[in-house]
Parts: structure tokens; C-alpha cells; sequence
């Protein structure tokens, strides 16, 4: 070994040495869970998240099932109002961001992730979640457009959004002007965390990997043990979007979000049709494990457990973020920006992920996963293999441009946490903008474990006081949409 490898593999091992007892205490913190049998674990905080997405689906009158059109209709610009409104950028370029920060890599290693885990039945559980967390969606982005504020003097059109603000207005309209100071607070803080972890290190972490794999694999691969200097390329290129702020990154992820998605659907098609006598067995076996009594009782990695957890991690829906984003869409109609908000969920979790998984079960690449550990991107990309021997190049296209998108996505969610906690002034900026790059090159060194430990506890744990907001703040919401429906009536 030369003096140079040497020293190369001491970066990634120095990295993972330093960033392993920080996601495991994360992990512990976040993800306490409750046993309700002897063999089944239930994490609290998904307990928390599935319930929220339940009940608002009931209490706004199922409006992801019958709005899902009038959703469609409004994207498409049907109901635009013809006068000037607030706002930096259009409907699609806010719902494109927002997805570019959900269709990223819980897409491609965060289902491999679940299936692996929770096998096959871990799919049906996924699309069950992705249907009822539209509602979340919709109530939290309907809420971060109604109460957005202008909090730049010297920039008019410049409007920040999100849960920190609707938190803190909220409680403070409600008499509890401290308590949501608190909240709008610790999610703000939360928040700064999951884009570090979510938005950027896992993003980081996965994409390197299938550049590794296509490249010879961990043994053979002359980008092995230099994930530092991927890291490094990666981070050069995020600087050259992230610095012209929501704009920027909104013009990129409006180009790049409809492209990547067409180019890996085309695909998977492919391997679908590749190997369709393989499909009847393999929904069926879907539909069977996602009940099966074996399945159920598989602990905190059973097969529901695994599916809602990767399903939120994915669409990220009751944790907040896409209110940021859908923040700065011009329109005067928090609710219709929330309809347009609540197809991110369908797009990301019911369609995406699950043509990922049928991709997965179908060509059978999950069987040969050995029991109990971890696969992302990697078995993702076996089982595009059996459609074509070249297709995991694709797939490795198609993950960079996913990783980058959430890259950049998420560093304007992180960078509004900081400012609402610092400021809007160029120090915060600039100084969390700096500390994103950098760890986006932590992220591309560290063993996928500990990211995805570390990731799921700062993303989960925004949903926390967002969740608290949900409820409290439910029945304005309910009002608002019943007098829009009324006034399109």
C-alpha cells in the first residue's frame, strides 16, 4: 500500500470514527420505541407521523382523494388569478423544489433500504403511507403560504415560509406567544440538522456509492477509499447553484426534476417488461407479506414498520420542509398552493418509490440480501441490471442528478433555519452555505449505517413540533378550505 492510500484511507476512517457516536445517540433519542410484543418494537416518533397523516385525511373530508383533480387543474394554471401576486416563483418551479428534495435517493437507496429490511411486503405499506400523507402535506403547506412573511426591508420580493414562522404566529394568535417561539425555535434547529443529514450527507453518501459500483465495485474500484474527493467535486458543483438563492435553485430543479424522472421511469419500465412473468408472483408476494403473521411480528424492522418509515423519510410529509419551499410560490391562496402541495406525496412516494420496488421484487435482487443487513443504492442497481447489463450506468446518471437536486433543495431548507434562528444577514448565509458544502464531502466518506442513522433522527425529530402545529392549527384550515371550495363553486 502506498503512502498516499494510506493517508487517503485515513481521512474516510478518521471521519467515520469521529461521526459514529453522534448518530448513534441520535438514533437512541429519536427513535425510542415502545414494545408491544415480545418480538415487535414500535418507534414512537412513527407512531406520531402515521397518526397525524391519518387523521387529517379523515378531518379535511378525505381531500387527497377528492381534490386529487382540482389539485391537477390548479398546477395547470385553470384558476390563476390574473393579478400581481406575492411571490418569487411560479407553482411548478415550487413544486418541482419541493420534490427535488423528496425524489432524491429515499427514492432509489431509501426503498432498497425498506426492502431489504422488510422484504417484499414493505411496498404495500410504503403506497398506503404515500396516499394518506397528502394530507399532511396539503395542511402544511396551505399553512406556510398563509403565514409567510416578508423579512427582508431591503428586498420586497423576498418572502421567507415555513414552520417556524406558522408556529410562531400561530401559538402567538392562540395567546402562547412564548410556547411557539419554543417551537418555531427547535424546529428551526432540527431543521439546520435533517439538511445535513437527509439533504446532503445521505444524498452524498449513496451517489458515491454508484459511481463506486459501476467502476468495479469496493474491491476493485480506483474511487474506493476516495470519497473525500467525490465529496469535494460534488460540493464545488452545489456552490455554483446554492449561491444565487431560491431562484437559482428553483430554475434548476424545474429543468432537472422532469428529466430525471422520465429517465428512470423509462427505465424501470424496461426492466419490468424484461422480466414480466415475474410480475403476477411478485405483487402477489407483496400483497402476502405486507399481512403476513411472520412479517408483522419482525421487530423494528418488520415490514410495516420499515415501510411507513420509508415512506415519510421519502416524501417527508408531516416534517415540514415542503412548506418552506412552496412558501415562495406566487399566489394569493394558501389552500390552493396547498392542493398543489399535496400531489408531491403521489409523485414521490405512490409512483416513484413503488416503481422502485416492483423493480426490486420483481427481478428478485432483494432474495440474495442477507438477513438483517442494510442495502441502498447497490441493490438497486442489480436489480436494474437484469433489464440491461448497462442500465446501472443509467442508474448511476440518474442518482447524481437526484443527488443534486436535493442538494440543493435542501440547502435553502437548512440555510432558512439558520437565518430565522441568526438573521438575514450575509454572516448566517454565507456561514451556513460554507458548512453545507463541507459536509456534503463528510457525508460521501462515512459508511451508510451511521448516515442513515443519523439522517432519519434529525428529519424525524422536525416533526415533532410541526405535528403539534398540525393539530392546533387543523380547524382554521378546515374553514379555509370549505370557503375555497365554496368560492370555485
Amino acid at each position: 500500500m502506498s503512502e498516499t492510500t494510506a493517508k487517503v484511507q485515513g481521512i474516510d476512517a478518521t471521519i467515520n470514527a469521529l461521526f459514529e457516536p453522534v448518530s448513534r445517540m441520535a438514533s437512541d433519542i429519536i427513535f425510542y420505541a415502545v414494545p408491544l410484543t415480545q418480538d415487535l418494537n414500535v418507534p414512537l416518533i412513527l407512531v406520531w407521523l402515521a397518526a397525524i397523516c391519518l387523521f387529517l385525511s379523515v378531518y379535511f373530508g378525505f381531500v387527497n382523494i377528492r381534490c386529487f383533480k382540482l389539485a391537477i387543474d390548479i398546477l395547470r394554471g385553470r384558476y390563476d388569478d390574473k393579478e400581481k401576486t406575492d411571490g418569487q416563483i411560479s407553482r411548478f418551479q415550487a413544486l418541482a423544489t419541493s420534490l427535488s428534495g423528496t425524489v432524491g435517493l429515499g427514492n432509489i437507496g431509501g426503498v432498497a433500504v425498506a426492502v431489504s429490511l422488510g422484504g417484499a411486503g414493505a411496498v404495500f405499506w410504503m403506497i398506503v403511507m404515500g396516499l394518506f400523507a397528502m394530507s399532511a402535506k396539503f395542511a402544511e403547506v396551505a399553512l406556510g403560504v398563509k403565514y409567510r412573511q416578508h423579512t427582508d426591508p431591503n428586498n420586497p420580493q423576498r418572502i421567507s415560509g415555513g414552520p417556524m414562522y406558522y408556529l410562531k404566529a400561530g401559538f402567538a394568535n392562540r395567546n402562547r406567544p412564548r410556547l411557539g417561539a419554543f417551537f418555531a425555535g427547535l424546529f428551526a434547529v432540527c431543521c439546520i440538522g435533517g439538511s445535513i443529514g437527509g439533504g446532503n450527507m445521505f444524498q452524498a453518501n449513496q451517489a458515491f456509492s454508484q459511481l463506486v459500483n459501476v467502476t468495479g465495485g469496493p474491491e476493485a474500484s480506483v474511487l474506493a477509499d476516495k470519497g473525500w474527493m467525490f465529496g469535494l467535486i460534488l460540493a464545488i458543483l452545489t456552490g455554483v447553484v446554492i449561491i444565487g438563492g431560491i431562484k437559482s435553485i428553483a430554475n434548476v430543479a424545474s429543468r432537472i426534476v422532469p428529466i430525471m424522472g422520465l429517465i428512470y421511469i423509462l427505465c424501470a419500465v424496461v426492466v419490468i417488461f424484461a422480466n414480466i412473468s415475474n410480475v403476477p408472483a411478485a405483487l402477489i408476494s407483496i400483497f402476502v407479506q405486507a399481512f403476513s403473521p411472520d412479517a408483522m411480528a419482525g421487530g423494528a424492522a418488520g415490514v410495516l414498520l420499515v415501510g411507513v418509515q420509508r415512506a415519510i423519510f421519502s416524501n417527508e410529509a408531516g416534517v415540514g420542509t415542503a412548506a418552506i419551499a412552496h412558501s415562495s410560490s406566487q399566489t394569493k391562496e394558501p389552500i390552493s398552493q396547498g392542493l398543489v402541495g399535496m400531489l408531491g406525496p403521489f409523485i414521490d412516494t405512490v409512483i416513484i418509490c413503488t416503481v422502485t420496488a416492483l423493480v426490486i421484487v420483481i427481478s428478485g435482487a432483494h432474495l440474495g440480501v442477507e438477513p438483517g443487513a442494510i442495502e441502498g443504492v447497490a441493490l438497486t442497481s442489480r436489480a436494474f441490471a437484469t433489464g440491461a447489463s448497462w442500465f446501472p450506468y443509467i442508474l448511476a446518471l440518474t442518482v447524481l442528478l437526484f443527488a443534486y437536486s436535493t442538494l440543493i433543495t435542501w440547502s435553502y431548507y437548512g440555510l432558512k433555519g439558520a437565518t430565522y434562528l441568526f438573521g438575514e444577514g450575509p454572516y448566517a448565509e454565507y456561514g451556513f452555505k460554507i458548512a453545507f458544502l463541507l459536509c456534503i464531502v463528510i457525508g460521501a466518506s462515512t459508511d451508510l449505517r451511521h448516515v442513515i442513522g443519523f439522517t432519519d433522527s434529525m428529519i424525524f425529530a422536525m416533526a415533532i413540533p410541526n405535528v403539534i402545529g398540525l393539530y392546533l392549527f387543523a380547524p382554521e384550515l378546515r374553514r379555509d378550505l370549505k370557503a375555497y371550495l365554496a368560492k370555485l363553486r
